[in-house]
């Protein structure tokens, strides 16, 4: 960004103080018509300011330096003004000047991309409370440090703080979604090799692709949604089959990590391009469809994502997940501002040559705890091998993919004579009763409604099941065959009770 561009370094102050303001903002559902005015004429001069503003800027692009300056203060003072009386009128919006502000940063250098590191509204990593506290992702990876703003340098500390959606948000994933937060955390740190150099070589930052894993699938490379959005970043068949991920000898290379964040990285430049680089709005559209949201913004280029006339015209899970995505993000970045502790995860890649026959669920069992993994091992070797079935053993010198860190563990309890490895074998080899074959003749690979009992087959999944169904909740079939998370396991020959299947 040229010096001529950028505003006046009192910016950030009078951001801060105008949404500060902003913070006590609240309505009421009735007002009377001497209020509606007020308001009226409050929110034209918060438009007139805008229009200041857009002004401002092109002067300063002619270089007219001493006027833009001059034009900027005042517009920015009117926000301010406006804000403070937002505060007292009863039914003020506070999304529409939290719009205002962000379309005044997208416009700032065009699309505010790449902007100059020394900006004072730049966001920088926290340095204050280094140590134990700090993020362990800043702390332990250099190229983080590079790309530590939200998107390419656009500065999102403030819309951050103050956005009422974004703040929910906050709250929600430290709440009540603080364990799924901490376990995407984890899971991703070891599939983090896989998926962050497709971003990287995207050139887009980190954070957002944790974001939307966490959102999107919570770390877990082979979910499947209702709908038929599969892989941990939850592409839709259609959408997927346009970035390159298709089936090949059976497996669906939506459950592959690289492959899967390769083409997220490739839908979100081609998308931003569409929208004129506004992160919010692409991510709408990865949620909501690109179709809708495209129309909502076709007429208004520089449209903010949180101008009531578009937010309101979205609907409740995008207005909710777009706001999920951006805090996950900013809390992957900033843990330390939240009360947040992120555990430091090894998550190096390794591998191992099998020495005996083994399937991942034996793995599983015989590595147990090993490294102080609380949950165990399963879902680690599942996301790191997504092609393998984990019930299937895999052959002697077969190779599996595991953390570094579990190589000697491997070795030590893994093979040999180990009495975990007689264990593994042991469960592994469990027999279920089968039913008589007058309960099950007809409704085996029935995929109709009428269907009622299913019997599993070599290589199926509780997911794969719920999907050829149309099981409604993946859950409900689980407990209604007493399933246990986290794996679900099912053994061939294995008789299914379809309960909330075969509905359209």
């Amino acid at each position: 960004m040229s010096a001529s561009t950028r505003a006046p370094r009192s910016l950030p102050l009078l951001v801060t103080s105008l949404f500060a303001l902003l913070a006590g903002c609240s309505g009421t559902p009735t007002r009377s018509a001497s209020a509606n005015s007020a308001l009226d004429a409050l929110y034209a001069r918060l438009d007139q300011a805008g229009r200041d503003y857009d002004h401002a800027l092109t002067l300063a692009r002619r270089n007219d330096n001493a006027q833009a300056e001059h034009a900027i203060s005042v517009a920015l003072d009117t926000m301010r003004n406006t804000a403070a009386q937002c505060v007292n009128l009863p039914g003020c919006d506070v999304q529409r000047f939290i719009s205002s502000y962000d379309r005044a940063l997208r416009l700032k250098d065009g699309s505010f991309l790449g902007g100059d590191e020394g900006d004072e509204l730049s966001d920088q990593p926290d340095t204050t409370n280094a140590g134990e506290n700090s993020s362990p992702v800043l702390n332990a990876v250099p190229q983080t440090q590079r790309s530590v703003s939200l998107l390419r340098g656009r500065q999102l500390s403030d819309l951050i703080a103050m956005n009422g959606p974004v703040k929910a948000a906050l709250q929600t994933w430290l709440t009540s979604m603080r364990p799924n937060l901490m376990q995407a955390y984890v899971d991703y740190q070891y599939l983090r090799f896989e998926m962050w150099p497709e971003y990287q070589k995207a050139d887009l930052p980190e954070a957002i692709l944790f974001g939307i894993l966490a959102k999107e699938s919570g770390g877990k490379v082979h979910a499947v949604s209702r709908s038929g959005a599969a892989g941990p970043l939850q592409f839709m068949p259609a959408t997927g089959a346009r970035f390159g991920l298709t089936t090949i000898d059976g497996f669906d290379q939506r459950f592959d990590p690289t492959m899967s964040a390769r083409a997220n990285a490739e839908y979100l430049n081609e998308q931003l391009a569409q929208f004129n680089n506004n992160l919010e709005l692409v991510l709408a559209a990865y949620n909501g469809g690109e179709g809708r949201v495209g129309r909502l913004a076709t007429s208004q280029p520089n449209v903010s994502f949180w101008d009531p006339q578009i937010y309101f015209s979205l609907s409740p899970e995008t207005r909710d997940y777009v706001p999920m995505v951006l805090a996950a993000a900013w809390l992957f970045m900033h843990p330390e501002r939240y009360n947040l502790r992120f555990p430091q995860i090894d998550g190096a890649p390794g591998h191992v040559i099998l020495q005996r026959p083994a399937s991942l669920t034996e793995l599983a069992v015989c590595l147990g705890q090993a490294g102080g993994q609380r949950y165990g091992w399963f879902r680690t070797l599942r996301n790191l091998n997504p092609q393998l079935d984990p019930q299937i053993q895999e052959p002697m010198g077969a190779r599996i993919e595991l953390p570094k860190m579990l190589e000697d563990d491997y070795t030590r309890l893994c093979t040999g004579n180990s009495q975990w490895v007689a264990l593994a074998d042991d469960l592994h080899s469990a027999v279920l009763p089968m039913p008589p074959p007058q309960l099950v003749a007809h409704a085996n690979d029935d995929p109709s409604p009428r269907a009622r009992y299913y019997t599993v087959k070599r290589g199926d999944t509780l997911s794969s099941v719920a999907h050829k169904f149309r099981c409604e909740d993946t859950r409900e079939l689980a407990r209604a065959n007493h399933l246990h998370a986290p794996h679900y396991a099912l053994k061939p020959g294995q008789e299914l009770t379809l309960s909330g299947c075969g509905r359209e």
